[in-house]
């Protein structure tokens, strides 16, 4: 007769294969480097981690092997890229319980300010800014909270830093008129196939500790802050910052106030 705990281990997922390969030092340098959401050769790749390119090629394969990375070869290159938004949100999650190395230089606490600020999850707009990108949304009727709860606060259960079990936002009545000013076309992000990627799904920012937007439309609006040059890739690995025009124009669109001054 099988034990009842027993039947319970069985049948749950491992995560100890998953867990041994992050906790190699080089290998979880790679991941890091990659939770931007961009495809990266493994020359990059071996400098970030501090590895000669043999070495790297040797953990790279094991990432893709375990289903952390994919690989696509670009003439003689081959980029590396995160298997997947689930990736992100669990690296991000893992970076949210990880001891935090002490602040020893104002470089250090510079960079750490940054992330907190803005910064890229996986392929979406997190930090400061994207918690008040995502409460412009929803004070101007682009967005609806659907579970009873108020504005951005967090639902009961949800963990920090990782794609809510079920989203608490739904698009408003505004959505088109909001979004088609901000210069996102919500057209074709409404005409996909019904097995394609989910239009909204809301992470549970770990530095905020409020909901910002992911899925399909929190990618729409962090590649047109991109092309509109209203935000640029700048300073850490990740860190984004709003450019002068971007903070005109977020003003003026969304009334997106200087979230760099919040607490």
């Amino acid at each position: 007769m099988v034990h009842a705990s027993a039947a319970v281990h069985a049948s749950a997922p491992s995560i100890a294969p998953v867990a041994a390969l992050l906790a190699d030092r080089s290998r979880a340098r790679m991941v890091s480097a990659l939770s931007d959401g961009r495809a990266l050769p493994a020359s990059v790749l071996a400098q970030e981690s501090g590895i000669s390119a043999s070495t790297a090629s040797e953990h790279l394969g094991r990432l893709v092997a375990g289903g952390i990375l994919q690989v696509e070869r670009s003439g003689r290159h081959r980029y590396y890229r995160l298997a997947g938004a689930d990736v992100a949100a669990a690296v991000e999650a893992l970076s949210a319980i990880a001891p935090q190395p002490p602040v020893s230089s104002l470089r250090q606490s510079t960079r750490a300010a940054a992330l907190r600020r803005a910064r890229t999850c996986y392929d979406h707009v997190a930090g400061r800014l994207g918690v008040a990108l995502t409460a412009s949304l929803l004070e101007r009727g682009a967005l609806v909270r659907v579970d009873g709860g108020t504005g951005l606060d967090r639902v009961e259960g949800d963990r920090l830093s990782a794609p809510s079990r079920r989203c608490p936002l739904a698009l408003g009545p505004s959505a088109g008129d909001v979004l088609g000013a901000f210069g996102v076309d919500l057209a074709p992000l409404l005409d996909r196939p019904d097995d394609s990627r989910p239009l909204l799904r809301c992470c549970l920012d770990w530095s905020e500790q409020r909901y910002h937007l992911a899925g399909a439309l929190g990618a729409a609006v962090l590649e047109q802050l991109l092309a509109a040059g209203w935000v640029r890739r700048a300073g850490p690995p990740r860190a984004l910052e709003l450019t002068p025009a971007g903070r005109d124009e977020l003003g003026a669109r969304l009334g997106v106030a200087d979230y760099r001054a919040a607490s």
